[in-house]
């Protein structure tokens, strides 16, 4: 376990008690070097007083970190840094400023992960171990289990890409995902309360399953795309929704699927 004292109490004053912040912290400790692969993190009753956060704070800024592969929690054991064989990730930070400062779009970011998510999904079904694959269809379980609970399911969403990307073989491309990812799901968290498609994610979710399943490349990037579309366009219309201050919250259709019921999902 970590020495509780080298963490320090979050200045309120000048940054807050956001969740950003103790993301923002405990991914300066992994830069230091001050937490390692491996280490596990204090309680979290423990954690939460010594950053002079809520625990809600603490937990949803865990939940950030956990998404993108940095910490992940061991039932009965506690939280901790991922191992370095684990998924690579780069810091989003750069991406985030330079987003800032260019003014990068919602459209260019969308862009950017349907051109490295497709490569990945494809590489995916050429590589995907049966450890991979049983991994994914239990994240689309769990995505199915949490329709009603939309910030438990883009967690699992996360964590189904994040599996294709450890698929694929390739670390580049899994730490150019997750950096790009980062930005999007710390957005995402924000905003997926008023999610319109869940049920339909997780149908595409389980179709780009069972193309990598199948070991057919081509339509597993097919499958990746038009699922990344389906999102950035239900998106586009919750945003558009709340502008309006409601108005019909009819979900966007997807495109026809076969029968997609969790319960028949095969990892074999």
């Amino acid at each position: 376990m970590t020495n509780e004292g080298m963490f320090t109490t979050i200045d309120t004053e000048k940054y807050g008690t956001t969740s950003e912040e103790v993301v923002s912290q405990l991914r300066e400790m992994i830069h230091r070097g001050d937490l390692r692969h491996g280490d596990r993190l204090p309680p979290e009753r423990d954690l939460a007083k010594i950053l002079g956060v809520s625990r809600p704070t603490l937990r949803a800024g865990i939940r950030t970190l956990a998404a993108v592969g940095v910490l992940h929690s061991k039932q009965g054991a506690g939280t901790f840094v991922t191992d370095a064989d684990e998924s690579p990730a780069l810091d989003s930070n750069p991406l985030r400023m330079m987003a800032s400062l260019h003014g990068f779009t919602s459209d260019e970011m969308f862009e950017a992960r349907i051109a490295i998510e497709m490569d990945i999904a494809g590489l995916a079904a050429e590589r995907a171990s049966g450890e991979h694959l049983a991994a994914m269809s239990e994240e689309v379980a769990e995505m199915f289990a949490s329709l009603n609970a939309p910030e438990d399911y883009l967690v699992h969403d996360m964590r189904f890409h994040q599996t294709i990307a450890a698929a694929s073989g390739n670390r580049i491309l899994t730490a150019l995902m997750n950096m790009v990812a980062t930005i999007l799901f710390e957005t995402r968290s924000k905003t997926v309360h008023r999610a319109l498609d869940l049920k339909e994610s997780a149908d595409f979710h389980m179709q780009i399953y069972r193309c990598i399943r199948d070991r057919n490349p081509e339509a597993a990037r097919q499958m990746m795309c038009e699922h990344l579309q389906h999102t950035k366009a239900a998106q586009e219309r919750e945003k558009l929704l709340e502008s309006e201050g409601g108005g019909s919250r009819t979900p966007i259709k997807s495109p026809q699927k076969q029968n997609n019921r969790p319960a028949k999902i095969k990892s074999e």
